[in-house]
């Protein structure tokens, strides 16, 4: 399968020696069956056509989708021109600039931020899950408040209401879409790395002990995993696509 690997943001730079990049976390997520493009999305790289690409993976950024950067608006314009054309995943930023470009809203939430496993009741299971509520390392302060026409919401919290959402019926649609606000890239070594990256900046001492406590418990990141990619062959076997 081929996927291009939209990478809208990096990890910190003292944490890339150790971790890599967003890109290089999805393709050991997905595995090494697959031929990967990356794209530095925040440089100006785009696919020249979604057809380039059976599949689009967008991944988390610390930009806000609302934010008034060069690369945001064509970004947007390539998911609506790769719609219904090449399967699309998108992760916490990628979550959001979907719904927004299809559109919906996001804001930067008033309930603060999200960090740390949380847990998401998957409310309309699908053929491609294959569990009732997942455990998942969240980063996030902004949220989808508003859904984008014809969004059907999978899953979610009572944290995040809107934390997995499927994209099914596209004008002229080939293959689907899916999005989902938690990180099933983040090893939870990373996980923490971040949150203390991020204390007494983002968050205060008693937010990023918290957070990282929850780490220790069991997560569901490679079972997310799984479910890209069976959603991922589900939708490129369609068309046939290599």
């Amino acid at each position: 399968m081929r996927i291009g690997l939209l990478e809208t943001g990096e990890p910190p730079e003292s944490l890339q020696p150790a971790f890599g990049r967003y890109g290089g976390m999805f393709q050991t997520l997905l595995g090494p069956d697959h031929a990967y493009t990356t794209y530095d999305v925040q440089a100006g790289q785009l696919p020249g056509a979604p057809e380039q690409h059976d599949a689009y993976l967008i991944t988390g950024s610390s930009a806000g989708v609302y934010d008034d950067l060069p690369w945001i608006a064509p970004l947007s314009d390539f998911l609506r021109a790769a719609r219904g054309q090449a399967a699309l995943v998108g992760v916490c930023f990628g979550h959001q600039i979907m719904a927004q470009a299809f559109g919906g809203q996001v804001v930067k939430s008033d309930k603060g931020w999200g960090v740390g496993l949380h847990r998401y009741a998957v409310s309309r299971p699908q053929g491609w899950t294959d569990a009732d509520s997942v455990a998942i390392p969240a980063s996030h302060q902004d949220q989808v408040v508003t859904l984008p026409p014809s969004a059907t919401v999978i899953g979610g919290s009572a944290f995040t209401p809107y934390g997995l959402l499927s994209y099914d019926d596209a004008p002229g649609r080939k293959k689907g879409a899916i999005s989902m606000q938690f990180h099933p890239e983040f090893d939870p070594a990373y996980a923490a790395a971040l949150i203390e990256a991020r204390r007494g900046t983002r968050y205060t001492d008693a937010q990023a002990d918290a957070a990282i406590a929850t780490l220790a418990a069991p997560n569901d990141r490679l079972r997310v995993g799984g479910w890209i990619g069976a959603f991922l062959d589900q939708e490129t076997l369609r068309l046939g696509a290599r």
